[in-house]
């Protein structure tokens, strides 16, 4: 097994799906709405999971009925989130529009994301034992450049997609 290790975002997806979308002041009628648990981080973190890795999350989500379907869905799907935070403020939200053609907009809120602008205590002995390191760009740059020296430091194979 490959030990790795994702320091990223949560987000829960706030999906409308629309025949056409908006343009600027325009109302639209929905067929459908659905939330999904998403964020780039969380993503690679089950497709990881799913391959076959063990795998680590380290970030956030808050202290509200988002978060903790987050965090469950992580879990049910066999990543450890024992370095995945619970803070006083909401959990990201990804406001994603998608059209018949398959074209969306998204407007992410960072929430409980935003608070991750550094490693904690623990993080980096975590990140040390791992074979990879993935990271993304929807936590603060701080966090990620953090993460990334403490994965060169041991010799962490580390891989960032925007």
């Amino acid at each position: 097994m490959t030990d790795i290790v994702v320091l990223g975002s949560t987000n829960m997806d706030l999906v409308a799906y629309v025949e056409k979308a908006p343009q600027r002041g325009e109302t639209v009628t929905g067929r459908e709405f659905r939330t999904i648990p998403g964020g780039k981080g969380a993503n690679q973190a089950v497709a990881a999971a799913h391959a076959g890795g063990t795998v680590s999350m380290i970030g956030a989500v808050g202290n509200d009925s988002f978060g903790t379907r987050l965090r469950s869905t992580l879990e049910h799907c066999g990543v450890n989130t024992d370095h995945l935070r619970t803070v006083e403020s909401p959990s990201g939200t990804a406001h994603i529009v998608v059209d018949d053609e398959g074209g969306n907009a998204i407007v992410v809120v960072p929430g409980a994301n935003g608070t991750v602008d550094h490693l904690v205590p623990g993080d980096a002995v975590l990140i040390a034992s791992a074979d990879a390191l993935l990271l993304q760009l929807e936590i603060p740059l701080a966090a990620v450049v953090a993460g990334a020296r403490a994965a060169r430091a041991h010799g962490v194979r580390t891989i960032l997609t925007p």
